[in-house]
């Protein structure tokens, strides 16, 4: 058999020090382009108030600078990682990462509110690209068991640790620099990485495999999202028992639906449904959803709180969210090692339930309230989250096969980022819903603002317990999860070995 060179090819991996070293190389270089995407979720919420003032944005629409972004990211990741199995998982990543520099580049030299909004989804498309496609190599390069699971409890700790260091960065970077560095650090960063991909990362694709993409399973469920936040953050404008807000969503679960049927249909689908068969997988991107909506949804509401509410200056706000990092980079190695040695399923339920406490335990700020006294408390508790990103990310790609890797990955991906879309929208809308009631009832501004973020985080907490039940009930060992492609044969048939 003729040998491969795993410099070239990461199928032909050989055990020993030199290629375990390469591999490392490889991941360390992947981790810092998927630490970007994370980090570019929320790291202008910070700054939201300064880009509001600068691009004169209406204050419903600045929520659009971070949907924008999460819609598109959420909607195209599945078809981001059909094209890595498919194109090559190298080739598709350089792309992305190159899309994601350019439309960072564009968002630094905006001057207007719809252009800054509209490059935003352009960045969220490109972090929908090449965050599959990195994820997908890393499943590649390294073999189901202890080192995959420390590969991705690596890869879980930089996606937990990326929203809260995007909001410290945000806030540095807009005090000291202005704005539009926040998006020069991506150009920095993507740049360098370009000029390392080819000598770093090895390629890998799907062999044998036809070139389909299902584009129209890609509008449809891209389409039925950006209706439904669309709808509900419109909603307390023009009243959510409207007719239009009704259309909308009526139009949007028509769009869902049709997504399934094209699904169920299609000879070459964006998301094979066999794939929830595994009940492991189907469980970790449920969770995976509902800790994107919680959490995302919390930091989205307590950046506006620090800053609305309590007058803190973008860098402070920062500063503030650096505790849940703190946390979060302290509980990392702890559960790697118990995911690996213990319960993906414990893991991840224990710590959806440490963090659904913490963000419950923030409504019970004050309007006049401090720091430490009122916040970091809840802040530290929900560092937590590391213990949901770590086993969700590892839960996720248990029993799958190579041939669906991309797509694992883009599930994943694009179940969290989906969720912190939808969680942003409605935490928000539940906000603005209840501050105007009481202000119409003669309320204080600030006591209006502050109970309608209390609001908000009574919502995003219980979304963050509301993962606890799932992960009890569907996430299953590592151990015991069949394979997609075992899930489909029959009972009879005796599994082939593996090569």
């Amino acid at each position: 058999m003729t040998s491969v060179d795993p410099r070239n090819d990461i199928r032909g991996r050989t055990p020993g020090p030199p290629g375990t070293v390469h591999r490392w190389r490889a991941f360390s270089l992947l981790a810092v382009a998927g630490f970007m995407t994370a980090v570019d979720i929320l790291i202008v919420n910070v700054a939201l108030p300064t880009i509001g003032a600068q691009l004169h944005f209406a204050e419903s629409d600045l929520q659009w600078v971070v949907t924008a972004y999460a819609l598109t990211f959420g909607g195209f990741l599945l078809l981001g990682g059909r094209a890595a199995d498919l194109l090559g998982r190298r080739r598709t990543f350089t792309a992305g990462l190159a899309l994601f520099t350019a439309a960072s580049l564009a968002c630094a030299l905006a001057t207007g509110s719809t252009f800054l909004i509209v490059m935003r989804g352009v960045q969220g498309l490109g972090s929908a690209v090449l965050l599959p496609a990195a994820l997908s190599i890393v499943m590649s390069m390294f073999p189901e068991g202890a080192e995959r699971n420390k590969a991705l409890g690596i890869w879980g700790a930089v996606g937990a640790s990326g929203a809260t260091v995007g909001v410290l960065a945000g806030g540095a970077l807009t005090r000291y620099a202005g704005w539009p560095y926040i998006f020069y650090l991506n150009v920095a960063v993507g740049g360098i990485a370009l000029l390392l991909v080819r000598r770093l990362v090895p390629e890998s694709r799907v062999h044998g495999a036809r070139r389909r993409y299902d584009p129209l399973g890609a509008v449809t469920v891209t389409g039925a999202l950006v209706l439904a936040v669309y709808a509900i953050s419109q909603a307390p404008d023009v009243g959510w028992t409207a007719g239009r807000t009704l259309a909308l969503l009526a139009s949007a679960a028509a769009l869902l639906a049709a997504f399934v049927v094209v699904e169920a249909r299609a000879e070459a689908p964006l998301l094979p449904l066999r794939l929830f068969r595994l009940k492991t997988l189907a469980g970790s991107n449920a969770v995976g959803f509902l800790l994107g909506a919680g959490f995302y949804g919390y930091i989205f509401i307590g950046t506006l709180y620090m800053q609305q509410v309590l007058g803190y200056s973008p860098m402070t706000t920062g500063l503030a969210w650096l505790t849940v990092g703190l946390t979060g980079v302290v509980l990392a190695a702890p559960a790697q090692l118990l995911v690996t040695r213990a319960s993906v399923r414990l893991v991840m339920a224990a710590g959806m339930t440490v963090t659904g406490a913490g963000i419950l335990w923030a409504t019970q700020a004050p309007a006049h309230g401090s720091f430490w006294a009122n916040l970091a408390g809840p802040f530290f508790l929900t560092g937590a989250v590391t213990w949901v990103f770590i086993p969700v990310s590892i839960g996720a790609l248990v029993g799958v096969t190579e041939r669906d890797a991309g797509i694992a990955s883009g599930l994943i991906d694009s179940s969290q980022q989906l969720g912190g879309a939808i969680g942003i929208a409605v935490a928000s809308t539940v906000a603005v819903s209840h501050s105007r009631l009481l202000l119409g009832r003669g309320s204080a501004g600030t006591d209006a603002l502050t109970s309608g973020f209390h609001w908000a985080l009574w919502v995003c907490g219980f979304l963050g317990l509301a993962a606890v039940p799932v992960a009890l009930l569907l996430v299953r060992p590592p151990k015991t999860a069949p394979s997609a492609e075992a899930a489909e044969r029959p009972r009879a048939q005796a599994p082939a070995s593996a090569d």
